[in-house]
């Protein structure tokens, strides 16, 4: 269902969904070379450390805004096919997965370009994509959820999300603001980011990034099954 939806909205385009990938890797060039310049950071490490993070953040906003509709964008298929209401969930992780794999080859280039060996640290990104996948599923069964009952919680989700990008480490490290920790410590985006993105430039992601991810995994799913186990059968009325 997913690869349907990529070749449906790509369809007789010549490049299909890699202008995302040209889009995404023009936006980071640009991107990186002016705030480069404006916080004096060395372009061989602050254009890595950009695209990585912008790549990780794209999927992680991508699985929160396409989360909250997982269930609205698909009423039509649910008033019609008695199919279990999880499979649209699973539907939306795998597409944003899809749009993950494609946009990783910036960082291919980027790695090539600027000589990065991230080495035998590299593996910890593959169970950190395995971990933030998890969340995508629990979002969108949850929010998924939330949002058939009330439809304001996607718009509310998209301003959230402009106002977090500018507070997650993306275009700016942590160590720029010492006196401010608590803004990294307490932001979530930035520990679902981190545990793909360290691996990416070749340093293992800090024990407290993992046990804080898996905390919200745990308690993301935990109440996810709660609410969805309850309501579920309300969802064909809602949508």
């Amino acid at each position: 269902m997913a690869m349907k939806d990529m070749r449906q909205r790509y369809r007789r385009s010549i490049l299909g969904p890699f202008w995302l990938t040209l889009s995404m890797g023009v936006f980071v060039a640009a991107l990186s070379l002016l705030y480069a310049g404006i916080l004096n950071q060395p372009l061989d490490e602050y254009l890595p450390y950009v695209a990585s993070g912008f790549i990780v953040w794209g999927f992680t906003s991508a699985m929160v805004l396409d989360g909250a509709q997982t269930f609205t964008v698909n009423e039509g298929i649910i008033r019609q096919l008695p199919a279990p209401l999880s499979i649209y969930a699973y539907r939306m992780v795998f597409q944003s997965l899809i749009i993950f794999l494609h946009n990783i080859l910036i960082y291919v280039v980027v790695a090539l370009l600027f000589s990065i060996k991230p080495g035998a640290s590299l593996l910890l990104a593959f169970p950190g994509l395995m971990l933030l996948c998890l969340n995508g599923l629990w979002m969108g069964l949850l929010l998924g959820l939330v949002s058939a009952r009330f439809r304001d919680v996607p718009q509310i989700l998209a301003s959230i999300i402009q106002v977090l990008f500018f507070l997650t480490p993306i275009i700016w490290r942590p160590d720029m603001l010492p006196e401010r920790a608590f803004i990294v410590d307490l932001n979530p985006l930035y520990h679902f980011i981190e545990i793909v993105r360290a691996p990416l430039l070749g340093y293992v992601p800090s024990t407290e990034t993992y046990l804080i991810t898996l905390a919200i995994t745990l308690f993301g799913w935990s109440t996810a099954m709660l609410l969805y186990t309850a309501y579920r059968w309300r969802i064909p009325y809602w949508v």
